[in-house]
């Protein structure tokens, strides 16, 4: 099998491997603890390497197995025993498919964003409170994709339509390889399914934006006071009422670039600000890292897309409990399972064709 750029698997195995051999006497070095940021670094390094070396070690166990398991199918005499090895040998063949997998996911090459941390925004496009009331769904989808994860979760700022959509949701992943796992949620996502309002049974299409931005840490990205406006308000909520009477609502635009940021959910002003200043980084933290990858050259604003039903990157027929990716033509009949997080499937298939994306 090739990987990204051309590179053969088994290439790609034995450079890690050898890697490992080294970073395990990179830390066995006292001196490493000196430099903090070396080795952090190196740490990350070696938790990966580790897992690359624990999975090639299980599959080999497992090819071992599988050859003594024909062999007993092959020589054995009893039909009782020959039928057990035949039982024992399919269950190590699924087990080492699995393995396979997970190895070839391992094995693509990665890009130093893969480790950041997100932030996520969701908001309706065309279709009204379909579109806003599917927004709802993505974003519980997304979290208890997260929770299987054990990642963290935090809502950042969120505009409710009356009927318990989101006009717009905006919220922050941590975790181990969080973007790795979501960079390619990008884009329009369509919906196909009968609105719970629609009386007729009509099946009505709708369309919601999602863009995923790797969080900048402060000391990657300066912002200057200078170049910042920032405005405080009282928080509305929907249909105009009040979410709260203070002026806690904060608006904060970053003058040379235009980027609007907007946090009303804390009823601190001060915390509000700060989530927009993490929203403010890292949409700047994209737009910057656009601009210095061929791969990521298109804006944000490209990114997402204008919401129209006809860009599209992946179509959620709930009558057919059907979900399709139409970047790498995947069709999945299990809607139900993905909008309850069971998304791995999904989103390992994602990255193992990310060259061709």
């Amino acid at each position: 099998m090739l990987l990204g750029g051309g590179i053969c698997m088994n290439e790609r195995l034995q450079s890690l491997l050898h890697r490992y051999g080294e970073v395990q006497k990179l830390i066995e070095d006292p001196a490493l603890v000196k430099d903090q940021n070396k080795y952090r670094e190196t740490m990350k390094e070696y938790s990966y390497l580790s897992t690359v070396a624990e999975t090639a070690s299980g599959q080999k166990s497992l090819a071992e197995q599988i050859e003594g398991a024909r062999v007993m199918v092959q020589d054995e005499k009893d039909p009782e025993m020959k039928e057990l090895a035949r039982e024992e040998l399919k269950a190590l063949e699924i087990r080492f498919k699995d393995s396979e997998d997970r190895l070839k996911v391992l094995l693509i090459p990665r890009d130093p964003l893969d480790e950041k941390n997100i932030i996520m925004e969701i908001r309706a496009g065309t279709g009204g409170d379909e579109a806003a009331l599917f927004a709802s769904d993505l974003y519980r989808m997304y979290s208890r994709f997260a929770e299987t994860r054990g990642w963290k979760f935090e809502i950042m700022n969120t505009n409710e339509t009356e009927l318990g959509g989101f006009k717009e949701i905006i919220f922050s992943i941590s975790g181990s390889n969080v973007y790795e796992n979501l960079r390619y949620e990008s884009g329009v996502h369509r919906v196909q399914r009968v609105p719970s309002t629609e009386a007729s049974g009509r099946i009505h299409t709708s369309a919601v934006t999602v863009a995923v931005l790797p969080e900048a840490d402060e000391t990657e990205i300066e912002i200057r006071t200078e170049d910042l406006r920032i405005d405080v308000m009282r928080a509305g909520g929907p249909g105009g009422q009040c979410v709260n009477t203070t002026d806690s609502a904060v608006r904060i635009t970053h003058l040379p670039t235009g980027i609007t940021v907007h946090c009303q959910d804390e009823k601190s002003q001060i915390k509000n600000k700060a989530k927009a200043m993490r929203i403010l980084r890292a949409r700047i933290y994209e737009m910057e890292a656009a601009r210095a990858a061929s791969e990521r050259a298109e804006a944000r604003k490209n990114q997402v897309g204008s919401g129209d039903r006809s860009e599209r990157i992946r179509t959620y027929n709930f009558p057919q409990n059907r979900m399709t990716d139409h970047r790498i033509n995947l069709t999945l009949y299990k809607l139900d399972l993905i909008m309850q997080g069971d998304a791995v499937e999904l989103f390992d298939t994602l990255k193992l064709s990310k060259g061709e994306l």
